[in-house]
């Protein structure tokens, strides 16, 4: 176990707003936070580590007894310019992650309910912000005053490799890597010898821990896990697990994985224009994907609150921001 002691620095009350984005949580954070350097949300990404009363408030958000290992989260933060709404640091338990797809569904879902961006009882709303990779849509879906639903569109994806042998204790295995917002490296839970039900989830953890692990050059955020269900008259259907930071379990389909995925089968002949990529997580909520031009994919799932919170540290709590197990 690891705990971090409160410093004179931390804040003593902290407002959120939670959702859940296909049962993957997201805590937004929209309050004054103390000054980050840098003039781009990327920057400041880079720089936010640095920050140290700003990465106190991430651990006492995302650590026991406020949080916890899987928390995931966002500060919100200038736009890089008027041609975007706001923008957002992802944030999670090892720092700050390049990309969140489900967080920018989130974000389109609060940005609309609580009318900083405007929206019709019945249509569509488009909310754009600007992430660490760059600006991104979530589209909101409206009908009879409430959300229904929510389209992400990413930052284009790239192909950077495909069939990279990965040694792990499961054998070895071919890897295809995609960048889309964050590196992901794409391995069939088949030729590990794994299935993607929960009973599985132990070895898919250290499976992901090793090949993050295997290809330190290439940067990976997260690994995905997936598994060939039989296809829709729309296109291909999978079940995934995707294990991000250090061993985390996204309980979503994953939205940035879901581009990853989008255009590793379009390369390989299984998604055409117009198709439809019917993508399943562990808890069984569903992300649909299809692919534009040029390599912008579009996810679509649903988000919903959870709740709101005013969050306090006791300056006399001896474990402080929390802890870790």
């Amino acid at each position: 176990m690891s705990s971090t002691p409160h410093t004179p620095h931390t804040p003593h009350t902290v407002r959120t707003t939670d959702y859940h984005t296909a049962g993957e949580p997201f805590r937004i954070v929209d309050q004054d936070l103390p000054p980050i350097p840098g003039d781009t949300v990327a920057e400041r990404r880079a720089l936010a580590p640095r920050v140290g009363p700003l990465d106190e408030l991430r651990r006492l958000l995302v650590r026991e007894p406020r949080g916890h290992s899987g928390m995931y989260g966002g500060f919100v933060v200038p736009p890089d310019d008027d041609g975007a709404h706001f923008g957002v640091l992802f944030w999670h338990k090892d720092g700050y992650s390049t990309a969140c797809g489900h967080g920018t569904m989130a974000l389109g879902a609060w940005a609309v309910d609580t009318g900083r961006v405007p929206a019709p009882d019945d249509g569509d709303a488009s909310v754009r912000v600007d992430v660490p990779s760059g600006r991104v849509t979530a589209t909101v879906h409206r009908a009879g005053g409430r959300t229904t639903g929510v389209t992400f569109r990413n930052v284009p994806t790239r192909i950077l490799a495909r069939k990279v042998p990965v040694t792990t204790g499961y054998g070895t295995v071919e890897a295809d890597l995609a960048h889309s917002g964050a590196r992901y490296v794409s391995v069939a839970a088949r030729d590990l010898g794994l299935d993607t039900t929960t009973a599985s989830l132990p070895g898919l953890v250290r499976a992901g821990r090793e090949i993050r692990a295997a290809l330190p050059e290439h940067d990976v955020y997260g690994v995905i896990l997936y598994e060939d269900l039989p296809d829709t008259p729309s296109g291909p259907r999978q079940r995934n697990v995707t294990v991000f930071a250090d061993g985390q379990i996204d309980r979503s389909p994953c939205g940035s994985g879901t581009s990853a995925r989008l255009a590793l089968l379009a390369e390989d002949g299984r998604l055409a224009p117009g198709d439809t990529l019917l993508h399943e997580s562990v808890v069984g909520t569903v992300f649909t994907g299809r692919l534009l031009p040029e390599g912008i994919t579009e996810v679509t799932g649903r988000t919903h609150r959870t709740g709101t919170h005013t969050f306090v540290l006791d300056p006399h709590d001896d474990l402080g921001t929390g802890f870790l197990l």
